[in-house]
């Protein structure tokens, strides 16, 4: 028997986000003007944004993650990128799923990131 709930073999633990679609670069944008209030760098660069998908209704589901799962804004952080995308023009509606698979690790933030926190 197997477990229906693991993913399939060589299946990416992220889905892929609607790059080519016409509300992706706002979207983008939108979740870059959110921040986690212990990091002085937005959430989008972090690599806390995994999935930005937007169906031809023009609805948009973001996956996200936080850096770790106790953190203090956990129940917060969904709602605060929810309230930066919904106003934008176009948008039908907006869902934030939480998710810690996989977990966030360092590697996952941009190069801006890094040199921001000094990484690089």
């Amino acid at each position: 028997m197997t477990d229906s709930t693991a993913p399939l073999e060589g299946a990416p633990l992220i889905a892929p986000s609607s790059t080519e679609h016409p509300l992706y670069d706002d979207v983008v944008m939108a979740c870059k003007s959110v921040y986690d209030p212990e990091i002085p760098v937005n959430i989008y660069d972090l690599g806390l944004i995994y999935t930005i998908d937007i169906n031809e209704d023009n609805a948009v589901s973001i996956v996200m993650t936080l850096t770790a799962p106790g953190c203090p804004v956990a129940g917060e952080m969904p709602g605060w990128v929810a309230d930066a995308v919904e106003p934008l023009p176009g948008v039908k509606q907006v869902d934030v799923e939480m998710t810690f698979e996989p977990q966030w690790g360092m590697d996952m933030m941009s190069d801006e990131a890094r040199l921001e926190l000094g990484f690089m």
